[in-house]
């Protein structure tokens, strides 16, 4: 059976079942915090039990490296609507040790991206266009230092109020163990 397929017989049984009343809360986030983390499959039941966090307390946003690409892109945009219209008081980026994101590079990328059907000259179309893939395709050395520059990203942002902390965590996807590498409070 397909994956989708699969998802939606178990869906059927689990709103036919009621499954769904364990998880009923509301759309405003309990802890008033929002997560930017990054989207590694480690980190899905690892991180919400390393930092006590359950099913309502948080919005929760993902991107490849926890990285704010881009001021006005939308993983700006959801963190700024979870502070201002779902009041959310603080905002935590969590990076993570051992991320495919420190690895990655545009060479190899594209050469990935051409092994499933898209084109050389599709590739070659955008780096004539004015894309920078070398840069928009380059991984970070140092975890710390990608948290740190989206924290900043983030703290500078015109759109965000002086007083909202902006912390920035790196979590180990092998214990579940937080280290702070800049303290919201003491900005």
């Amino acid at each position: 059976m397909r994956i989708v397929d699969e998802i939606l017989v178990h869906n059927e049984k689990f709103v036919t079942n009621k499954e769904f009343v364990q998880f009923e809360t509301t759309k405003f986030p309990e802890k008033k915090l929002v997560i930017l983390s990054c989207m590694d499959t480690r980190l899905v039941e690892l991180l919400p039990k390393a930092m006590n966090i359950r099913n309502g307390d948080v919005k929760h946003v993902k991107s490849a490296g926890a990285i704010v690409a881009h001021p006005f892109g939308s993983i700006m945009r959801s963190i700024l609507v979870a502070v201002y219209e779902l009041n959310a008081d603080e905002i935590c980026v969590i990076g993570h040790h051992d991320c495919g994101m420190s690895k990655l590079n545009a060479d190899s990328f594209l050469g990935h991206a051409v092994e499933r059907g898209i084109s050389e000259e599709t590739i070659e179309t955008l780096k004539y266009s004015g894309i920078d893939l070398n840069r928009w395709l380059k991984g970070f050395d140092k975890v710390e230092d990608s948290v740190r520059d989206s924290v900043e990203r983030i703290k500078n942002h015109p759109l965000l109020a002086e007083n909202i902390p902006v912390h920035g965590l790196v979590i180990d996807p092998a214990t579940g163990k937080l280290d702070v590498v800049v303290n919201g409070y003491e900005d």
